[in-house]
């Protein structure tokens, strides 16, 4: 494509240069990219970055044009538009073809259960391709995320798209995040289904403000769907059923009866307006069984045939670090990516529930997000671990004896039993160290993530890699090798 027909629907003048690629980020600029200058969003704990200050950096690092919102005059031809963000996804889509015209778009949203749920219709729709916090997936072939977002910046989300279409894939799921949708990564995007699995009005008010504004951000999605699959138990939903629906769990045309769990897994009946079945889900965690509804729903209202929703439910091989069991015996080793108050108590009580002995956490704090959530991991730790280890995640700039410490004083109103191991992989061979017959050790925070940022490093790191080593290191002091089927 040209930059003249890039540029073409903006009424924009250009010269019919090539165009190889675009981006917001000056660092990945190449010669031939047209730069996007952004506004950074302001945030309690830092100072917005502004991508209008990196015009001239995009410019020696080959962009052939820019965009922004400033009145500039440049040496390359500059589109000065009333939105960057809306520019950059519309600019992207035109790029990349409208790859979405020609796949059908299943969007996941909530508070809880996103990962979970897109990675469970991924699996229930087969051929399809999926854009994840967890990975990318391209039918059966599994890639690493896009850097640290639930969902990526519009230049990768339509880049992914055109990627999947090329496979001759039909369907896409994307995890869609609240700050996709109010920073407008997915926008220009309709979505045939449209699944809003949970709300939770404390989270994220450090970017939306306030819980109604947090709320109207996911509530964009519903929007923009030709089907919404909706939580019976979300608020405001007079609101939300505007759009044709499909409800899921207790009051909804998809629920559960009689659920079970087990060492092994879930088991329920599921009711659907296609009928019902016994169906079996090999996870920890009640929760999860709304996850298995949304995501049954939605490939259903798809027409994937019953027979088939309740093999793949039974066939689903997991989620990457979201309760994944690294060791089951002598004691359990348990990774999840548990990094707020709630996500965490729901992980420990799903354990709490199967551990014959003592539940060892180990858990931190990010920093430059909202300090509130230090305090409900703090106060959960506290409460409903036996012992915790305070230790790093992804610190950023913050100093991290300062999470620590509001990690240690949420503690101690509790009366909880604590320690405070800076390092990551320190504090998890200490948990595994300690741990007797019997105990749990949940690993909690990182989950699936690759890196483990410090200051402003994003070191590589493996949380699965990390346990296992830990229990490498104790079979070598206890003189004995780790058990190879249970690791």
């Amino acid at each position: 494509m040209t930059l003249k027909e890039l540029f073409a629907p903006f009424g924009k003048e250009a010269p019919p240069l090539p165009v190889r690629g675009l981006t917001q980020d000056s660092r990945r600029v190449e010669p031939g990219f047209v730069f996007v200058a952004i506004p950074g969003v302001p945030l309690p704990h830092r100072k917005p970055l502004d991508g209008h200050a990196f015009i001239l950096e995009a410019l020696g690092r080959g962009a052939i044009a820019a965009v922004g919102e400033r009145d500039l005059t440049l040496p390359v031809p500059y589109l000065r538009v009333a939105d960057s963000r809306e520019a950059l996804a519309l600019l992207s889509r035109r790029f990349y073809g409208e790859p979405d015209r020609s796949l059908t778009l299943f969007g996941v949203t909530g508070s809880k259960g996103k990962s979970t749920t897109a990675f469970l219709l991924h699996h229930l729709l087969e051929e399809a391709a999926l854009l994840s916090t967890v990975g990318l997936r391209l039918g059966k072939e599994a890639r690493p995320p896009v850097g640290h977002f639930t969902t990526p910046e519009a230049p990768e989300v339509y880049a992914f798209l055109r990627e999947a279409l090329d496979r001759g894939l039909k369907r896409a799921v994307l995890e869609v995040s609240s700050h996709a949708l109010a920073l407008k990564r997915v926008e220009g995007l309709t979505f045939g289904v449209g699944v809003f699995v949970s709300f939770y009005p404390d989270d994220h008010l450090d970017l939306h403000g306030t819980p109604e504004a947090y709320f109207q951000a996911k509530a964009l999605l519903v929007e923009r769907s030709e089907l919404a699959i909706l939580s019976a138990g979300l608020p405001h939903l007079d609101r939300l059923r505007r759009r044709p629906h499909l409800l899921f769990g207790p009051g909804g045309e998809v629920w559960a009866e009689g659920v079970r769990e087990g060492a092994e897994g879930l088991r329920f009946t599921l009711h659907t307006p296609w009928g019902k079945g016994e169906a079996f889900l090999p996870m920890l965690g009640v929760y999860n069984v709304e996850n298995a509804l949304a995501a049954s729903a939605a490939a259903l209202a798809q027409g994937t045939p019953l027979e088939r929703v309740l093999q793949g439910l039974a066939g689903f091989p997991g989620v990457p670090g979201r309760m994944e069991v690294v060791q089951e015996k002598p004691f359990r080793v348990v990774i999840d990516f548990a990094h707020t108050g709630k996500s965490l108590e729901a992980a420990l009580k799903t354990l709490r529930a199967t551990t014959q002995g003592r539940l060892l956490l180990v858990v931190g704090a990010a920093g430059e997000r909202d300090p509130r959530r230090r305090e409900d991991l703090g106060r959960v730790a506290a409460r409903l671990a036996d012992k915790a280890f305070f230790t790093e995640e992804d610190h950023r700039t913050e100093d991290l004896w300062a999470i620590l410490e509001a990690l240690a004083e949420a503690a101690r109103e509790e009366g909880g039993v604590f320690e405070l191991v800076p390092q990551r992989v320190e504090a998890i061979l200490r948990a595994i160290l300690e741990a007797q017959e019997g105990d749990t050790v949940l690993l909690a925070g990182k989950g699936h993530e690759g890196t483990l940022e410090r200051g402003r490093e994003a070191l590589p790191w493996d949380e699965r890699e990390a346990a296992l080593k830990a229990l490498r290191l104790r079979a070598q002091a206890e003189g004995s090798s780790p058990r190879e089927g249970e690791a």
